[in-house]
C-alpha cells in the first residue's frame, strides 16, 4: 500500500511562489508514474504536472512556463514549484502515483493512477 502526503500549500498572493511536497511511503517497488491534480471549487479535476520513470514531464498548459515538477528518488519525495502564481490556481492540490509504467498524456489523467494524497489547499489572492 502507498502513502502519499502532500504538504506546502497555503495562501500567497499573486505573481507569488509555492513549492508543494509530496512524501511518498509503504512501498518497495518503484513508482513509474507521479503526478499532481488540482480540483477547484465546483469544478472537475484536472491534470497539472506529471512525471515518468525516465524523469519526462508533462505539463497542462496552463501552468507551461510557470510550474515545474521535480522527484528526489532518495527522499522519496515529489515536488510541484509553483511561480507566477494567479487567482485560477487556487484549489486544492493533489500528489497521485501508480506502480505502472505510464508517459506523454497519460501523465494527466486521473485514471492513470492507482494512489492518492488526501491534498493541500493553495490559495492565490489578487
Amino acid at each position: 500500500q502507498v502513502q502519499l502526503v502532500e504538504s506546502g500549500g497555503g495562501p500567497v498572493q499573486s505573481g507569488g511562489s509555492l513549492r508543494l511536497s509530496c512524501a511518498a511511503s509503504g512501498y518497495t517497488y518503484r513508482l513509474y508514474c507521479m503526478g499532481w491534480f488540482r480540483q477547484a471549487p465546483g469544478k472537475e479535476r484536472e491534470g497539472v504536472a506529471g512525471i515518468d520513470s525516465d524523469g519526462r514531464a508533462s505539463y497542462a498548459d496552463s501552468v507551461k512556463g510557470r510550474f515545474a515538477i521535480s522527484q528526489d528518488n532518495a527522499k522519496n519525495t515529489l515536488y510541484l514549484q509553483m511561480n507566477s502564481l494567479k487567482s485560477e490556481d487556487t484549489a486544492m492540490y493533489y500528489c497521485a502515483a501508480d506502480l505502472t509504467s505510464c508517459a506523454g498524456r497519460w501523465l494527466l489523467r486521473d485514471i492513470t493512477y492507482g494512489y492518492w494524497g488526501q491534498g493541500t489547499q493553495v490559495t492565490v489572492s489578487s
